[in-house]
């Protein structure tokens, strides 16, 4: 049971990846990757996950917010720690590409307009970008990878990482609704 965990986190790893740039991905099709650029997108994904938490928890003095940051940056770290692990299992050498810097540049664009705000004007921009980026991966996933997936035991480790997205998505939505009444 332990071993499909750790492939339904190492799927979660790639297919934050993917949706990370969902947008660009749906308007220009499905990119051509191979295992290793995957492997380097989806560690870059969880990175960048982890340096917004970092930047949150920097600037914010809101629990919620906190919380959740902390929250993020320990799913990520243990998502890059797994899908580095089923990397080297499979002799595959992350292998920078096009997804991978394009994820980069739109994670500093985002870096530096968090780091530009500060008090409530943070943690809502936070946070609004934490369901942006959550919303973007349920529908990757739901319209993109799983009626592209052609092997039905992916298909099925697609459907079921859904629910774990859906709760990521609707803490944060929580917490946006929480910061809309104070």
């Amino acid at each position: 049971m332990k071993s499909l965990e750790k492939i339904k986190t190492a799927v979660l790893a790639c297919l934050l990846s993917v949706f990370a740039f969902g947008s660009t991905v749906l308007a220009q099709g499905n990119p051509t990757l191979s295992d290793a650029e995957v492997a380097s997108a989806a560690v870059t994904a969880n990175q960048i996950d982890i340096d917004f938490a970092a930047i949150a928890k920097e600037k914010s003095k809101d629990t919620q917010v906190l919380k959740f940051a902390e929250t993020m940056a320990n799913d990520h770290r243990a998502v890059i720690e797994q899908a580095v692990a089923l990397a080297k299992k499979l002799s595959v050498t992350p292998k920078d590409n096009a997804v991978t810097q394009q994820l980069k540049a739109d994670a500093e664009k985002t870096k530096a307009q968090l780091r530009a705000k500060s008090g409530k004007a943070f943690d809502k921009a936070y946070i609004d970008n934490e369901v942006a980026y959550h919303t973007s991966v349920i529908s990757a996933v739901k319209d993109l990878l799983i009626p592209e997936t052609e092997n039905e035991e992916l298909k099925e480790l697609l459907m079921s990482v859904v629910p774990a997205l859906e709760a990521h998505l609707e803490h944060a939505k929580m917490i946006q609704h929480n910061m809309s009444k104070k």
